[in-house]
């Protein structure tokens, strides 16, 4: 959400930044814009929609400059057009911001009374005139320092200077930022995807904290001007994984590519000869933990209920779940023997991030579920379970999904075994039937002609549902919100014993309806639930696992039977015709299927 790139060399920076920026694109946007510093002067050029409008813009070809910053921007404040863009200036200052200013209002009314004059409506250029005024009275350290004092809200911040042309700033609360090192040049970014195609050597800034990036150096500080050292990070320099290679879209690739990074979460988590799950080192003895608390944002929430199943059928523990964004605001009551484990692919979702932040003043026992390793959540939890899935670039998450569930799947066998909850044998016997998920998950890719022609009926229709029970229930919420980010078709996900108690008033003739009813213990009572739907009009694609036994139903609109394995691991197997569903839908609506519209991939403004 927003991206931020700045680079300092001793070379023309302008195309590197473009570059970079269109390794951003993936957390969502809906304008660009590059500023650099050359002949004493702040020269920028923005453009509404894509990057590719800010580098067909006539303007580019004009903009030198060794130094500069570029944004593609997530609106807030303002409409998204090129006056909105980032960056803003003024005569000697211009800055690039990811994040919301709270008292913006309060701030721009303050400097409209000492004459400054404003062009935009967003909050970001009440930064720009802070900036500016401070540097009347102050040097560059103490006019940060004040400026940052004054801000309330998440920021990231990348900010050059007309009068201090070999420097560029950069400052971080709530909103991620990284420092990039190389060969007579550093770089700044909002995430280090932006940075890997330049740098493998990264320093991610802690909040509160700002920085000066020069072309030979580096020099970090704490919220109170103070200077203080970091550690630099060697990031792995493969870039082979954000490729679309052979495929239209990276999400086509991320979904073939679930087998795979099953597999290898499987055997980064499994240790076959022991025949035992590889989650030590915990930070606390087990048998402190009366309680977990699993918390997450969209289809990371999602995975959260989903481990909810899990961890009541494999432990006796208590366990919850809570939306990031509700658990921040309510009074929560912690309590010592709780555990909080926080799910998120990016590591950097602002809402999840901050219930982290309460709970270590709490002085809580954390855990984060993360694709991103070095990440703000997985730095500042106790314990960090990657989910090993490698870059996800889809805004609508698909392998990342399932590798969150995976690893909470086996978080919660593993806590079971280490409290005696389950038996030697049958724990065993699960690790055994995990071993067999990649190659059913391959199988079920195969379903590609049957769900395309399926699609069409979906893309005709005003709205549908999604109907689950048990396992099935988080299942039915990720396909319906799958349909919803992709192909912008009203789309709800229900339990499937609720419809009668209000959802079936919707239920109209021909309206599509997907029912999740896999051969397990719910599985006569959803085909009831699901006739109820039928009764009324309903054209049903009823999702199911292969059995001898016939089903006992008439009047099903379409079936597809996924392969048959234990109840724990059919939600994996269920989930990946939804996800097909989805991605068909949108390609026959001609959407852009990895940057669905007003989404973005990492949520950091709340």
């Amino acid at each position: 959400m927003c991206g931020i790139i700045g680079i300092s060399s001793n070379k023309p920076v302008s195309a590197n930044i473009i570059n970079s920026l269109k390794k951003l694109e993936y957390r969502g946007y809906d304008s660009a814009g590059i500023a650099t510093l050359s002949d004493g002067e702040i020269n920028e050029v923005k453009s509404e929609g894509r990057v590719d409008n800010l580098e067909n813009n006539f303007d580019l070809k004009n903009l030198r400059g060794n130094i500069g910053i570029g944004h593609v921007r997530w609106a807030t404040h303002g409409v998204p057009n090129s006056l909105n863009a980032h960056p803003h200036s003024s005569s000697n200052v211009s800055v690039v911001h990811n994040g919301i200013i709270e008292n913006s209002t309060i701030l721009k009314n303050h400097l409209i009374n000492k004459g400054h004059n404003f062009k935009s409506q967003t909050d970001t250029e009440v930064i720009v005139h802070l900036i500016t005024e401070h540097l009347k009275t102050s040097k560059l350290e103490e006019a940060i320092t004040k400026t940052l004092n004054q801000l309330h809200g998440s920021f990231a911040l990348g900010i050059v200077f007309k009068d201090m042309p070999d420097l560029i700033v950069g400052a971080r609360r709530g909103s991620p930022l990284a420092v990039g090192y190389g060969p007579n040049e550093n770089y700044l970014g909002s995430d280090s995807y932006a940075l890997k195609s330049m740098t493998n050597k990264i320093t991610y800034l802690d909040d509160g904290e700002f920085c000066i990036v020069k072309k030979d150096q580096v020099i970090f500080f704490n919220e109170n001007g103070k200077k203080v050292n970091k550690k630099i990070l060697e990031l792995s320099s493969d870039e082979a994984s954000y490729d679309k290679g052979d495929f239209k879209h990276f999400m086509a690739k991320e979904i073939e590519e679930q087998p795979t990074t099953i597999k290898t979460g499987i055997k980064e988590y499994i240790d076959s000869v022991n025949k035992e799950i590889n989650i030590f080192n915990f930070p606390w003895k087990i048998k402190d933990i009366n309680s977990i608390t699993l918390i997450g944002c969209g289809t990371a929430y999602h995975s959260c209920l989903m481990a909810k199943y899990w961890f009541e059928e494999l432990t006796n523990l208590d366990i919850n779940i809570d939306i990031a964004s509700e658990f921040r605001y309510r009074k929560n009551r912690f309590k010592k023997d709780s555990l909080y484990v926080f799910v998120s692919q990016s590591g950097e979702t602002a809402d999840t991030y901050a219930a982290l932040d309460i709970c270590n003043k709490n002085s809580m026992k954390t855990c984060a579920v993360v694709n991103v390793i070095e990440s703000s959540i997985a730095r500042d939890s106790n314990f960090v379970l990657p989910i090993h899935c490698g870059p996800e670039i889809g805004v609508a998450s698909t392998k990342a999904f399932l590798g969150q569930i995976l690893v909470l799947y086996m978080l919660a066998l593993k806590i079971g075994s280490l409290r005696n909850e389950i038996e030697k044998n049958k724990y065993q016997e699960k690790i055994k039937e995990l071993k067999a998920l990649p190659g059913l998950i391959e199988k079920t890719l195969l379903y590609d002609n049957d769900i395309q022609a399926i699609s069409n009926t979906f893309n005709e229709a005003k709205g549908s549902m999604f109907l689950g029970r048990g396992y099935s229930y988080p299942i039915a919420l990720e396909g319906a919100l799958k349909l919803k980010e992709l192909s912008y078709i009203h789309a709800e996900g229900y339990p499937a014993g609720e419809m009668k108690h209000g959802p079936l008033a919707l239920i109209e003739e021909g309206m599509p309806v997907v029912v999740l009813a896999p051969r397990d213990k719910y599985y006569k009572k959803t085909i009831s639930n699901m006739q109820e739907v039928i009764a009324r009009g309903a054209k049903v694609l009823l999702i199911t696992s292969k059995s001898k036994g016939e089903v006992i139903s008439e009047n099903i609109w379409e079936t597809i039977e996924v392969e048959n394995t234990n109840d724990d691991l059919l939600p994996f197997l269920l989930t990946i015709p939804l996800q097909k569903l989805a991605y068909y839908s949108a390609l026959k609506k001609g959407y852009d299927i990895d940057k669905p519209r007003n989404l973005a991939k990492s949520v950091t403004v709340e």
